[in-house]
């Protein structure tokens, strides 16, 4: 009789496990959406407390290139969900260096289950909320010269919308309030350009999780239409970060807690180049170990 429920218990487990990834079959897999990429310039000393003794960050003048790449999926093996990539910064390992996430956030279940498990990700389960409202026109400052060409001045001359998007992070019951993104429309002079369609890979470093242990390596190859566009507005709570490198000895709850806070830090940071991605199309090939767990 015990061994009769331990099976059926088993057996339900292994179908509750295989309905979260059931999605993803062998890749590479394909993602279809927009995004913004938005490039900032980070303090060294907080994305260091993120990357992995075997790499070394790539930095000068105590700063690296961060940012974020948030991405709203309509076709993927999760089906329709929004990601916030939270980058700390670039990394070094010979011959090559590549972007490291500090955290990854997801109101999908099934695709945080998978970058957890296939991707080493520090994927978390987050709330996507988006709010859109009409900007007043205003009239157009000709002192901003080149850049207003490409859509980037500091005012328009036509209405333009105000997408808000808030991010919080998911734990159970509980939810913890990430960041605000305000992002405006830019249809300038450009009117309905998309910008040139081009190819390009987006190499990354991952692992060194409590889900994936492994240090790995993937690749992102992306094919979309992209273009400049002004850098999104961030906002959010941020704590005194000297606290973060102080602390002894800190609880799992602490570290998680520090690292939450470090990721609102590098969204904090100081943008320095946005790119918009439409009719984008990701291909994320299958992570290669390169460092294995110990």
């Amino acid at each position: 009789m015990f061994f009769h429920l331990w099976r059926r218990l088993h057996q339900s487990m292994d179908v509750e496990e295989k309905s979260v990834s059931s999605g993803y079959a062998k890749p590479p897999w394909i993602f279809k959406g927009s995004a913004l990429y938005q490039i900032h310039l980070v303090k060294a000393a907080t994305a260091r407390a993120f990357i992995p003794k075997e790499f070394r960050l790539v930095e000068a003048f105590g700063y690296t290139l961060g940012g974020f790449f948030l991405a709203s999926y309509d076709d993927s093996p999760a089906g329709v969900f929004d990601e916030l990539v939270v980058i700390a910064g670039i990394v070094w390992n010979p011959p090559t260096s590549c972007a490291w996430a500090a955290r990854v956030l997801v109101n999908s279940d099934e695709a945080c289950h998978h970058g957890r498990k296939e991707v080493g990700l520090p994927s978390q389960v987050a709330r996507f909320s988006k709010n859109i409202t009409a900007v007043p026109k205003r009239k157009r400052n000709r002192a901003f010269g080149f850049f207003d060409t490409f859509g980037l001045g500091t005012t328009l001359s036509h209405p333009q919308d105000l997408m808000e998007v808030k991010v919080s992070e998911v734990e159970g019951a509980d939810s913890a309030d990430i960041c605000n993104i305000q992002i405006r429309s830019d249809e300038t002079k450009v009117g309905n350009w998309m910008g040139p369609a081009i190819k390009m890979a987006l190499p990354s470093f991952s692992g060194n999780t409590k889900y994936n242990s492994n240090l790995l390596k993937y690749s992102c190859h992306l094919h979309c239409r992209v273009r400049p566009v002004r850098p999104a507005v961030v906002s959010g709570a941020l704590e005194d970060e000297t606290e973060i490198f102080s602390e002894q000895n800190p609880t799992s709850q602490e570290s998680l807690e520090n690292e939450r806070r470090l990721s609102v830090a590098v969204m904090l940071s100081k943008p320095i180049i946005a790119l918009q991605f439409k009719c984008l199309t990701m291909q994320v090939e299958a992570p290669v170990v390169i460092y294995p767990s110990k």
